[in-house]
């Protein structure tokens, strides 16, 4: 079974409605558009968590840096179109395993909080989240806390 950046990198080339091959594939499209709901769901898409879910996506995504706009336009087109995020979801819980879905958590956490700050709505947000992808509670909170305080484990080993 391949791991889950390889997974992301994937590239489908499935027919479109046009007859057009799609850049992106359905992993990397839900992916995305749950990244984006993170950053934006404070009604405050700010540069920085723009700057941070680019780099989420660059880094430990394994996106490449030209095709990030793209993936995140067509992520926010894909979004519009649905009802609700069970739809993403469901494709993350299909195709990651729990530990990859904890990654897709910690990185909801590091756009929560580049800007430095929590508020009613993201926790909200991020908790559904979790919810939705079918984590449990204390995997929420370790999520967070490897965010604000760094892996607990690297430290122990120093």
């Amino acid at each position: 079974m391949r791991n889950w950046k390889e997974r992301l990198l994937k590239s489908l080339t499935v027919e479109s409605v046009q007859g057009e091959p799609e850049r992106f594939d359905r992993i990397q499209i839900a992916s995305c558009v749950i990244l984006l709901e993170v950053a934006k769901f404070d009604f405050d898409f700010s540069s920085i968590e723009k700057e941070t879910t680019k780099a989420i996506l660059k880094n430990e995504f394994a996106i490449p840096e030209d095709a990030i706009e793209d993936l995140m336009k067509i992520s926010e087109e894909k979004r519009e179109d649905s009802i609700d995020l069970w739809e993403f979801t469901n494709v993350i819980n299909q195709n990651f395993s729990r530990e990859e879905k904890i990654k897709i958590i910690e990185a909801a956490w590091k756009i929560i909080y580049a800007d430095d700050k929590l508020n009613k709505y993201e926790n909200h947000y991020v908790h559904v989240l979790a919810d939705l992808l079918r984590l449990r509670h204390d995997e929420l909170i370790d999520a967070k806390l490897k965010v604000l305080y760094g892996d607990r484990s690297e430290k122990e080993e120093d």
